[in-house]
């Protein structure tokens, strides 16, 4: 019998892999200097923590969760975002009782049960950032700052950030009522979602992509905001005006999550057709008391991974090459390769990538090996070299080589490859 992974996963091979380390590292550096810290949370959690922070009439918890009864009759879900669960953490650790803004960083897997195509899977990863302890709308800006940030420093092309404010749960309650009066008359039109939602999330409607063309002229929640909220948001804008973001003001982006306050937004970036949003986040004051803790405002934003891959392929943006080799051994004779299993330990003690042959193959072979795996030096180490305490050392890029002792080998390579 074969086995086949599960649909809606991939395997990250090597050739593939190194781009994810990649984009990984400049995550966690990036993080580094805006003062983010790396958390770990569970993979799974209590399926309430999802249903209470993520909202009941959300797609997320209605459709897309994984959700099982396990051993101890408990109902337990795969994590279907990052936020909840940093919440739930930055709560139940007492976090809030630091001194200055908590700012946490996470990189990992998710998972929802939906349709696979381009750039999602059912098993998905994201980077994402949570700052807890401060309504400052500069805030704000400075997750919008670092999100967009991040995608210029890994040479995306074409990055812009669309962003709405969604006001307050009280100013959203009575523009529910205008939107509602809006909708009525062409509720029979609409697709089963939208007529769903009228009934329980009506704000949800305006994110739905079947049925933009029919909301021309719907009501929009930023001229429903009272003075604090326009004042909130309008910090924001000018925050990303000194900065040189460039944003666009979309009065119908809600984002599909119900905890959201304030500041919503999304980037968007060309790459893989008509879906171009790669990520977004928002500002969540109430989800910390939502969820147990003692409640502190919070902002945060989460980007998914794969179709970052995939953008960064579409738009043909050169990642560096992880995989390159420093010094491939090559030895020709059971004394010589006593020696070179030495030698490549000292090699990698200088903190060089090194291998050698380990199939008894020529010396042929073993130098299109070297090719392949596009090593910089070659070492090489036959009978006459070890009687004379050398070896040959062998510049791939000119051809150039020369006989070194044997026993500086090790740090005069390390010495030419820091060299270029």
């Amino acid at each position: 019998m074969s086995f086949q992974k599960p649909k809606g996963t991939q395997d990250f091979l090597p050739g593939t892999v190194e781009k994810w380390q990649y984009i990984e590292e400049k995550a966690r550096e990036l993080c580094r200097r805006f003062r983010y810290s790396e958390v770990r949370t569970p993979i799974f959690e209590h399926t309430e923590l999802f249903v209470r922070g993520v909202g009941e009439t959300t797609d997320v918890v209605e459709k897309e969760m994984y959700t099982f009864v396990d051993k101890g009759d408990r109902s337990i879900s795969l994590r279907p975002e990052g936020t909840a669960g940093v919440v739930r953490a930055y709560a139940e650790n007492k976090l809030y009782g630091e001194p200055d803004v908590t700012k946490l960083f996470y990189i990992g897997p998710m998972f929802r049960y939906e349709r696979p195509q381009a750039g999602r899977y059912r098993q998905f990863h994201q980077f994402g950032i949570e700052a807890f302890g401060s309504a400052d709308p500069r805030l704000d800006a400075e997750v919008i700052a670092l999100g967009y940030l991040f995608y210029k420093e890994l040479g995306l092309k074409n990055i812009s950030v669309d962003v709405n404010s969604v006001g307050t749960p009280e100013i959203r309650a009575a523009f529910r009522e205008k939107l509602l009066g809006f909708l009525a008359p062409m509720k029979e039109e609409l697709c089963k979602d939208c007529q769903s939602r009228m009934d329980r999330n009506p704000l949800r409607v305006l994110d739905c992509k079947q049925d933009q063309a029919k909301f021309e002229g719907a009501p929009a929640l930023l001229d429903s905001l009272d003075e604090d909220c326009r004042s909130h948001f309008d910090i924001v804008l000018r925050s990303l005006d000194q900065m040189g973001i460039p944003y666009h003001v979309n009065p119908k982006l809600v984002r599909g999550l119900d905890y959201y306050t304030h500041t919503a937004f999304e980037f968007k970036a060309e790459g893989i057709g008509a879906i171009d949003t790669i990520g977004g986040g928002g500002r969540y004051n109430g989800l910390v008391g939502d969820i147990g803790g003692q409640d502190q405002p919070g902002v945060g934003f989460g980007l998914g991974m794969e179709r970052l891959v995939l953008i960064l392929e579409h738009q043909k943006v050169d990642i560096p090459d992880r995989q390159q080799l420093d010094v491939y051994v090559i030895a020709l004779g059971e004394a010589a390769e006593q020696e070179a299993a030495s030698l490549l330990y000292r090699l990698r003690e200088q903190g060089l990538a090194a291998d050698k042959d380990y199939q008894e193959r020529k010396m042929k072979a073993q130098m299109k090996s070297a090719d392949r795996f596009r090593s910089r030096f070659v070492a090489i180490l036959g009978e006459d070299e070890l009687a004379k305490g050398e070896i040959i050392l062998k510049n791939m890029a000119d051809g150039s080589q020369q006989s070194i002792p044997l026993a500086e080998a090790a740090e005069t390579a390390a010495r030419l490859c820091k060299q270029g």
